[in-house]
């Protein structure tokens, strides 16, 4: 079965990893500029980079819908920039999947393949999707809605060690970013992280700094730029597939096994 996947962020990837793993035929779309934070994690740096690995699963970047059949055929997962999803139709999907986190429709319908599954807020099963699946921390993460909605957006992270928001730095200003900083560094509250131009950007607390925007990223006032996980001892978890996005993942699959079955 072929699969295409709306967006290459950390719990997109999750998803496109367990997917690749379990014999699927996986084709990303992403947007021209990708804000993946956790870059060491999302296949959305192919965006910039022409390839990127997760975990071992290697995806290139294609220029074209011919690439991308080659490099499917490579038994590597595909990438292709269409933020409107207009290959959509060419690539001829059993399965598609908005994984693009952006808390509303941005253009995914149920008529686009067979099984259509979003993640997280913003859609309604059987009007936008087959099934919607839960992204909030929490109990009930991973939880696959096959009528409603996800719970909606708080605009509060989840809690990790105990800290929420805290853990998420947002930049303060408009400008090119230059990172004082590396992904897995361990930086310690009121530490200067990043410049935006000549603004400095502080650790809101200590951990790990689990992830960053690139350096010369423009970016914008408000921009979710970087995540620090207050576990000092966690440095590995900033290679490694989350345990949210496992659990996301697995929701995926279920819902697709399920309504497969539906159709058989």
């Amino acid at each position: 079965m072929r699969v295409v996947v709306r967006g290459g962020g950390d719990l997109a990837s999750g998803t496109v990893y367990k997917l690749f793993q379990c014999g699927f035929e996986v084709v990303i779309l992403e947007c021209e500029k990708p804000t993946s934070i956790r870059r060491y994690v999302s296949f959305s740096e192919a965006v910039y980079h022409g390839s990127s690995k997760v975990e071992g699963v290697i995806c290139k970047k294609a220029n074209s819908l011919d690439e991308a059949e080659t490099i499917l055929k490579e038994n590597k997962v595909a990438l292709l920039v269409d933020p409107t999803g207009k290959y959509i139709a060419d690539l001829h999907p059993d399965v598609v999947i908005d994984a693009i986190l952006a808390k509303k429709n941005l253009g995914t319908k149920i008529d686009m393949a067979n099984i259509v599954i979003a993640l997280g807020p913003g859609f309604e099963a059987k009007k936008d999707a087959h099934a919607i699946i839960e992204t909030k921390r929490g109990h009930s993460l991973g939880k696959i809605y096959y009528q409603g909605k996800a719970i909606a957006n708080t605009g509060v992270p989840g809690i990790i060690g105990g800290y929420g928001k805290e853990r998420v730095i947002h930049a303060p200003c408009n400008g090119i970013l230059k990172c004082q900083a590396r992904i897995g560094d361990i930086v310690e509250k009121g530490q200067c992280i990043a410049l935006i131009d000549d603004t400095k950007v502080y650790a809101s607390i200590s951990g790990v700094l689990r992830g960053i925007l690139p350096d010369g990223f423009n970016v914008k006032k408000g921009l979710k730029m970087a995540d620090i996980d207050p576990r000092k001892e966690q440095v590995d978890n900033c290679t490694t597939i989350s345990d949210k996005a496992r659990c996301i993942a697995g929701g995926v699959i279920e819902a697709i096994l399920h309504l497969k079955g539906k159709e058989l």
